[in-house]
């Protein structure tokens, strides 16, 4: 499964991590670590064309979706 929302594009992205932690050792500059933001994706059935396709999507784009079908 590709980490890449089907309709935005959205992927993943980099970031640092703090580490909150009160201690002599890093008494002037807190500690940061590198890392990964995931999407949060689900699989989704949609109907392209007449043919049913299982896609990652994230889920703005679900809520979006879900919204779109209620109004119909």
């Amino acid at each position: 499964m590709s980490k890449e929302c089907a309709i935005c594009g959205k992927t993943s992205m980099a970031g640092r991590s703090i580490q909150h932690k009160h201690s002599v050792g890093w008494r002037y500059k807190a500690p940061r670590s590198k890392r990964t933001f995931n999407l949060n994706l689900k699989e989704v059935n949609l109907d392209v064309d007449g043919t049913i396709v299982k896609a990652p999507i994230c889920m703005k784009c679900y809520k979006k979706l879900r919204k779109e079908s209620e109004i119909k």
